[in-house]
């Protein structure tokens, strides 16, 4: 098997409309999927992603354990930017502010209602 790049990363999640919500309606993320699927449809296929991302997030119950304890990272222009965005929403468990460690890009990292982790990273300069 031969894999170009990462096409879906999968959190857990203890219910899907709450994170749909969160993950649109405070992050921006669009939905590219949301169908029922299983012998008598009793499953929800569920993806969301930043526009234009190429990469996609599917938010699944969990399956026999505990939701949360994943990580994603996502690139913008603009980390202060974003940060103050996000900030200004309010009810959104994140860093106090953007941090710049030695060797690493301005970053912050925020948490789903579920302890997901979205880490929000600077794009690398072309």
């Amino acid at each position: 098997m031969q894999m170009s790049s990462i096409a879906v990363v999968m959190f857990t999640v203890s219910d899907q409309d709450a994170a749909r919500a969160f993950y649109t309606e405070k992050l921006g993320f669009e939905v590219r999927a949301d169908t029922p699927f299983g012998e008598h449809g009793e499953m929800r296929w569920l993806e969301v992603a930043p526009p234009g991302s190429t990469a996609r997030l599917a938010l699944n119950p969990p399956m026999g354990g505990q939701p949360g304890g994943g990580m994603l990272g996502v690139e913008t222009a603009d980390v202060v930017g974003e940060h103050t965005r996000l900030q200004a929403l309010g009810g959104i468990d994140m860093d106090p502010e953007p941090m710049r460690n030695p060797g690493a890009p301005l970053m912050f990292m925020l948490r789903d209602p579920d302890g997901n982790n979205v880490v929000v990273v600077e794009q690398p300069s072309a």
